[in-house]
């Protein structure tokens, strides 16, 4: 019989499904309602909830904040049964409260797990990301190009014109600089308002989602779930943390960061294998949205397993009580 402590992925993952599924639903009453505190304590409450209903020694190494700025999901903060694998969680309740206030496409409740100490535990600083989908040979393009650089040799790669790429980025006045000179490239853009997670999963379906490549700052959280994503669906990343100050580089030590200049692949965020799961709470591209039926709420999810390069779409009806 296999050790009950092992990484037992294929086992955890309906678990973690059900996790975000309740995070969802919990926060489904609140959209188009313009309450994002609301609805993100809606998601937080439900998602530890169903996360101490697990098997499991976890440990949160991605969540909502350090332990003084949240009273739930904190940084550090251990969850599941206490019996069962020793794991790392990151967790975002919901990704996009802006989004889920507003009523606005690819809000969703996203989590990850990995067996303890193989997720980077990213401080809450920024982090320069740049991610394209599979298929590639390594390195074709790198946070070291330019963006001008990294558009033309995508294209080249794809054996296309850079007015062929498409390039997703986060609306930010950060990026001013970023957005002209890739749209000197010739290439389109898709500017998002919140989400990167989902911003950065879109590159790795760009025949489903039209996206070729993310980049951009945003949150180095964030970019550790990303990663998770991607090593599940396939593709590649980079990350490097930004600091705005010694506070924030304070943090990063705090976190065991020593190098603050290092560039992070993909498999440096997440160095083993890893379980996904987003449940969609608004439509979007990569998930459709919580659907309210009179006596039923609907929700679809994204499960995916690194191991096995699966991934598998459920929708789950839940009747409403």
């Amino acid at each position: 019989m296999p050790d009950k402590t092992d990484f037992n992925d294929r086992m955890l993952s309906l678990g973690l499904a059900r996790v975000s599924e309740a995070a969802a639903h919990a926060s489904a009453t609140l959209i188009g309602r313009g309450d994002e505190k609301a609805a993100d304590q809606a998601a937080v409450n439900a998602m530890r909830e169903q996360l101490n209903k697990l098997d499991i020694k976890g440990v949160v190494v991605i969540g909502e904040g350090e332990r003084d700025e949240a009273p739930m999901l904190f940084i550090g903060e251990e969850v599941g049964s206490g019996t069962g694998p020793e794991v790392d969680i990151a967790l975002d309740p919901l990704e996009g409260t802006t989004l889920t206030a507003k009523d606005m496409p690819n809000a969703l409740t996203v989590i990850a797990m990995a067996p303890r100490g193989t997720l980077l535990h990213a401080p809450d600083v920024y982090m320069d990301k740049l991610a394209i989908g599979p298929g590639y040979d390594k390195d074709v393009v790198s946070l070291d190009m330019t963006p001008t650089e990294r558009v033309e040799a995508l294209a080249k790669a794809q054996g296309v014109k850079p007015s062929d790429i498409t390039v997703c980025i986060l609306e930010r006045p950060r990026h001013e600089d970023l957005i002209a000179e890739v749209r000197a490239t010739g290439a389109a853009i898709r500017l998002i308002t919140d989400g990167d997670v989902a911003g950065v999963m879109h590159c790795a379906e760009p025949e489903l989602t039209g996206i070729d490549m993310y980049m951009g700052a945003g949150g180095a959280p964030e970019g550790v779930l990303a990663a998770s994503a991607l090593k599940c669906m396939g593709g590649q990343m980079w990350g490097r943390l930004l600091f705005r100050n010694d506070d924030e580089r304070g943090r990063a030590k705090k976190a065991g960061i020593t190098d603050f200049n290092r560039i992070y692949s993909r498999d440096d965020m997440v160095t083993a294998d890893v379980i996904f799961s987003a449940t969609g709470v608004t439509n979007g591209s990569i998930v459709r949205g919580v659907k309210r039926e009179p006596k039923f709420l609907e929700t679809e999810t994204i499960l995916m397993r690194s191991k096995t390069g699966s991934v598998r779409r459920m929708i789950y009806r839940n009747p409403i009580r």
